[in-house]
C-alpha cells in the first residue's frame, strides 16, 4: 500500500490530493455501515482512535466483524454473539491481520467506536475522532502487514485532517476499555510516523 508523508501536527487540508473522495480513502475497501451521524458544526478532526477487535474474540479471517458494523451479525452464528446482542456500533477503518483496509464510514461523519470517552480535555471522542479497529485480541500481538497498512492509514489521515493526538481506546475510556492492550507496539508506530511524542498518550512514549 502506498505511503504518503505525514503533515506536521495540525496542517491543514492540502485540497484534492486523489486519495481522498468525501471522507472515504480511496486505498480501503468501502463498505456502508449504517451507524453512523453527522460530526458537531464545531467539531475539528484531530483524533486518531485505536482499537482492537476479532469476532468471536481471538478468532480471525471471518466476516463476523463486516456483519456486525453493518448491521448483518447473526446473533445465534455464536454462542458470544448472545453477550453483543442487538449492539449497533462502526468504526472508520478496519484492518485485517493481512494488512487488508475496509473503510465503513467517511470520516466527515461520526462514527460509534469510542462510546464515553474523554481525552485531550474533550468528552464524547466519537465527536472529533476518526476510529480504527486492527484485527486482534487485546494484550496480544498484532502483525507486521498491519503495522505497515496502519502507519500509511495514519499518514494519509493526518494529510487530510488537521490531526494532533492519537491514543488507544484503553486511553479514552480507562477501566472500561483495554484495547488495543500491550501487545500494541507504540514504539514501533511512532517511528514509522516520526510524529511528534507530544501526539502520543504519555503512558506509551517509554515503551
Amino acid at each position: 500500500m502506498p505511503t504518503t508523508e505525514a503533515p506536521t501536527p495540525g496542517a491543514p487540508n492540502n485540497g484534492d490530493d486523489g486519495l481522498w473522495q468525501a471522507g472515504w480513502y480511496r486505498f480501503a475497501k468501502a463498505l456502508r455501515s449504517p451507524n453512523f451521524g453527522p460530526r458537531p458544526t464545531d467539531a475539528q478532526t484531530d483524533l486518531i482512535v485505536l482499537h482492537s477487535i476479532s469476532l468471536p474474540p481471538g478468532e480471525y479471517g471471518g466476516d463476523a466483524v463486516q456483519r456486525l458494523f453493518t448491521n448483518q451479525l447473526d446473533w445465534d452464528a455464536h454462542p458470544y454473539f448472545q453477550s453483543i446482542r442487538g449492539l449497533e456500533v462502526s468504526s472508520h477503518f478496519y484492518v485485517r491481520r493481512n494488512g487488508e483496509l475496509w473503510q465503513f464510514v467517511s470520516c466527515d461523519d461520526r462514527a460509534w467506536h469510542a462510546g464515553a470517552s474523554s481525552w485531550r480535555g474533550r468528552g464524547n471522542c466519537n465527536d472529533d475522532s476518526v476510529g480504527i479497529e486492527l484485527e486482534g485480541l487485546e494484550g496480544q500481538p498484532f502483525d507486521e502487514p498491519q503495522y505497515e497498512t496502519l502507519a500509511s492509514l495514519c499518514a494519509a489521515v493526518a494529510q487530510h485532517y488537521p490531526i494532533a493526538h492519537i491514543a488507544g481506546h484503553e486511553h479514552i475510556a480507562p477501566g472500561r476499555k483495554q484495547d488495543p492492550g500491550a501487545g500494541f507496539e507504540w514504539r514501533r508506530l511512532r517511528e514509522q510516523l516520526g510524529w511528534n511524542p507530544q501526539m502520543f498518550p504519555p503512558q506509551v512514549t517509554q515503551r
